[in-house]
Parts: C-alpha cells; structure tokens; sequence
C-alpha cells in the first residue's frame, strides 16, 4: 500500500484513523519500529484492555439485573420471563466469549462483581419502580451462578 501522505503520524491518528491503523499495522509488520507513532499506538493498546474489561462489566452487570427481575420482580415475570430468560443466556453465551479470548478477564470478576450488582440493582429499581428495600442491598448469588448456564433462580 502507498502511504504518500502529507502528514505526520500523529496529524494522520487525528485526521484518519483508519489510515492511521492501516499504516501503523503495515509498519509493525515490516518491522519499521522508528516510523510507528509510538504514543499513539500505546494508548490504543491500554483502551483495547479498557473496553474488554468495560464490556465483560457491562454484560455482567445486564445479567444480574435479569436475574434480579427474574427472582423478585414476580408481578411482571409471568409476562417477561422468557425474554429475562433470553437475555440472561445471550449474555452468559457473551461472556464464555470474551473469557476464551481474554482468559486473563476472568481474574477481574471477583473486582468487579460487587459494582455490577450495584449498578444493577439501582438500574432494576429505576426501570421497575418498585421499592428499594424488594432487591437484597448485597448480592444473594455468587459469580459462579451468574455464569452458571444451568443457573435461573426460581
């Protein structure tokens, strides 16, 4: 590919990103280290790590908030049950995932565990409306069950 651009690496990351992507591939693979736009590429490094971790908390946290509806929020489950249910597996199937290809994320779940359930727990109280005091303040299933395919509280 010919990458005859006016610009610099670090004008280029800011004005075409995929170009951006594009040339600094090309250079890793032709080993032209002294051309890479090193801080650049660092940065996209450590916010690949961030948003793995932000979408296992994010997928997380969408699974306990079905399991919250599904074992408390009873005057709605007869009518969304198998949409929770849906939910909860697309999710687990989600997470199986990311942790076969990040293997290393599963060390994060039991840091994370605790702030999921909470964003969880305040999100159900916000969409359902129902009293506070309905969902337990702490979580009242581990990780395990969470990820558990077999796991759906009665």
């Amino acid at each position: 590919m010919n990458y005859n651009y006016p610009q610099t690496e670090k004008k280029l990351y800011e004005t075409d990103f995929y170009l951006w992507l594009e040339k600094t591939a090309d250079l890793l693979k032709a080993h032209k280290f002294e051309q890479i736009d090193l801080d650049n590429l660092i940065e996209e490094i450590e916010a690949m790590g961030r948003n793995e971790k932000r979408e296992l908390k994010s997928r997380l946290t969408t699974i306990i908030e079905h399991l919250l509806k599904l074992k408390y929020w009873i005057s709605e489950k007869k009518y969304n049950q198998r949409g929770w249910c849906n939910t909860i597996i697309e999710q687990r199937r989600e997470i199986k995932f990311l942790l076969k290809g990040s293997p290393s994320l599963k060390k994060l779940l039991p840091d994370i565990f605790l702030d999921c359930y909470q964003a969880a727990r305040e999100d159900t109280l916000k969409k359902s409306r129902l009293s506070s005091d309905i969902f337990p303040i702490k979580p009242d299933f581990t990780i395990e069950e969470i990820l558990d395919s077999d796991y759906f509280p009665e």
